[in-house]
């Protein structure tokens, strides 16, 4: 189900003021200042907006059914505003644990890491959901994003920008591979820039060799292979 938002009495006041003023204006004798078919496509894109999102949300409910055997109501989850260009919503569901989805990545592809140690134990993300299910968008591409190469994680915190963590990494692998049946970072490797070892390095993900790998970088690694991804989250 869609995102269900409460409208306050100013805010539906607002709306309905500024559609007022829209019909206003095109409703104007000699002709209108507005382009009329860019208004109705302005409203038809707030409309399909809502309805890509109500399908994404859909979706996610069916591949934690799939994948995990959750059956999980994200009915009233805060989904942040979509910006231009990021078409990849990731949801991560209250209680993922990264050991837990490395280890649903074994059963579905050839995996290593870099350690045999629980991940949980010595990873830490900006982001997680021990607290609650939340949602983040990103770009919807198969190699990282090619804006942030050359970029460390240390360079990515100096500039403000947030980048993706290790659990909505592996996510994103499950989710692209259960869709198309193909892996993301075949040339590249996504540094997992919200992420933290305990030691301060920085995790990676990369299909290579026919394997699905998790390394690591230190923080000022960088390269045109190596690359975040940047996150739209709430």
């Amino acid at each position: 189900m869609a995102t269900l938002h409460v409208v306050t009495g100013d805010q539906y006041r607002i709306i309905d003021r500024r559609m007022r003023e829209i019909k206003r204006q095109l409703d104007q004798d000699g002709g209108s200042p507005l382009d009329p078919e860019w208004v109705a496509g302005e409203l038809q894109r707030i409309i399909d907006a809502s309805g890509k999102v109500l399908t994404e949300i859909t979706d996610w409910q069916q591949f934690y059914h799939d994948l995990f055997g959750l059956e999980i109501d994200l009915l009233g989850l805060s989904v942040p505003a979509k910006k231009k260009g990021f078409d990849r919503l990731v949801i991560v569901a209250q209680g993922m644990t990264l050991q837990r989805l490395y280890d649903n990545c074994v059963k579905l592809c050839p995996c290593w890491k870099w350690t045999d140690d629980d991940l949980d134990k010595i990873v830490q993300s900006e982001r997680t959901a021990k607290d609650g299910t939340y949602a983040v968008w990103f770009r919807d591409v198969v190699e990282a994003d090619e804006e942030l190469k050359n970029l460390s994680a240390n360079d990515l915190k100096e500039k403000g920008i947030p980048g993706i963590t290790l659990e909505e990494r592996l996510l994103m692998e499950l989710k692209y591979f259960k869709e198309t049946g193909n892996h993301l970072d075949i040339k590249s490797w996504t540094l997992c820039s919200g992420s933290r070892c305990s030691d301060g390095r920085v995790p990676g993900v990369s299909w290579y060799s026919g394997r699905l790998g998790v390394d690591w970088c230190r923080p000022g690694g960088a390269g045109g292979s190596l690359r975040s991804r940047r996150a739209v989250s709430c």
